[in-house]
C-alpha cells in the first residue's frame, strides 16, 4: 500500500513534467520563430549558428548535420530554461501565480544570460550588439509562454 501523499506528489510531478516539456516546446518554437523575423535566414542557417557555438564556423560547412544539432542544441536550452523556470516556481509560487510579470521577466533575464554569459563562453565568443527587438521578443516568445504553461500546471494557478 502507497502512503496517502505519494500518489499527490507524483501527480505533481507529471504536471511539472508537462510544464516543462510544453514550456521548452512553445519557447523553442518562439525562439525560431523570432530568429527568422530578425535575421531573415533559412531555419537550416539559424541551427547551424547555434550548433556553432559548440563546434565554430566549421558549422556552416556541416550541412543539415550541424543544422539537427543545432535544433537538438536549441530545443534542449529551451526545456532546460523551462526546467528552471518550473522549478522555481514550485519554491516561489508567486512565478506560477503571476506568470505574466515574471514570464516576461525571466524571458528578458534568459536574453541577457544567453548573450552575455553563454555566448562570450561558447566557440562563438564575440560579444554582438545589444539587441532591443530579441529581448523584447524574448520576453514575449521564451519567458511568457513558459511561465503561462507553469502557471497551467500548478497548483497556483492565476493570470
Amino acid at each position: 500500500m502507497e502512503p496517502p501523499h505519494s500518489r499527490h506528489s507524483t501527480d505533481g510531478v507529471a504536471r511539472a513534467l508537462r510544464a516543462i516539456l510544453w514550456g521548452g516546446l512553445a519557447a523553442g518554437i518562439g525562439d525560431s520563430v523570432l530568429a527568422l523575423v530578425l535575421y531573415r535566414v533559412p531555419l537550416v542557417v539559424i541551427y547551424q549558428s547555434i550548433a556553432s557555438g559548440l563546434l565554430g564556423r566549421d558549422a556552416y560547412r556541416g550541412g543539415l548535420a550541424t543544422a539537427a544539432l543545432g535544433l537538438f542544441l536549441h530545443f534542449f536550452i529551451a526545456t532546460t530554461a523551462a526546467a528552471v523556470y518550473v522549478g522555481a516556481s514550485r519554491r516561489l509560487p508567486l512565478l506560477a501565480r503571476r506568470p505574466v510579470p515574471c514570464g516576461l521577466g525571466f524571458g528578458t533575464a534568459v536574453y541577457f544570460f544567453m548573450k552575455y554569459l553563454v555566448l562570450p563562453l561558447s566557440a562563438v565568443s564575440r560579444l554582438t550588439p545589444f539587441e532591443p527587438a530579441a529581448m523584447l521578443g524574448h520576453a514575449l516568445l521564451v519567458g511568457l509562454p513558459i511561465a503561462l504553461f507553469a502557471c497551467r500546471w500548478s497548483h497556483q494557478g492565476g493570470v
